[in-house]
């Protein structure tokens, strides 16, 4: 299924910008950044549960939030993109 994350940062201390670029990094492991706070992940139901746990302990639950959206498996139909930045399928084949 096509799981959208997003997430807000109080980036106001060091330490929140610790928690950032730590938050960024780890959706980087099962996603596409496709705007600054948004990845598409296309996961299974057990994998987006590993992933919401490892961000939870990361994140400050009183500055910070995270959102899930459950895109589903038809989630072709259910994208649109326009403007800068293509959009690509995120289960096509990776290019090194």
């Amino acid at each position: 299924m096509l799981v959208l994350i997003t997430y807000d940062v109080c980036t106001e201390d060091e330490g929140g910008r610790k928690r950032l670029r730590q938050v960024a990094k780890q959706c980087m492991n099962y996603g596409q950044r496709v705007q600054n706070s948004v990845f598409e992940c296309v996961m299974d139901a057990a994998k987006c549960r590993e992933v919401q746990h490892k961000l939870e302990n990361i994140i400050d639950k009183e500055k910070d939030s995270l959102r899930f959206y459950y895109l589903g498996n038809n989630y072709k139909h259910k994208v649109e993109h326009i403007g800068a930045k293509p959009s690509f399928d995120v289960e096509g084949p990776l290019i090194l």
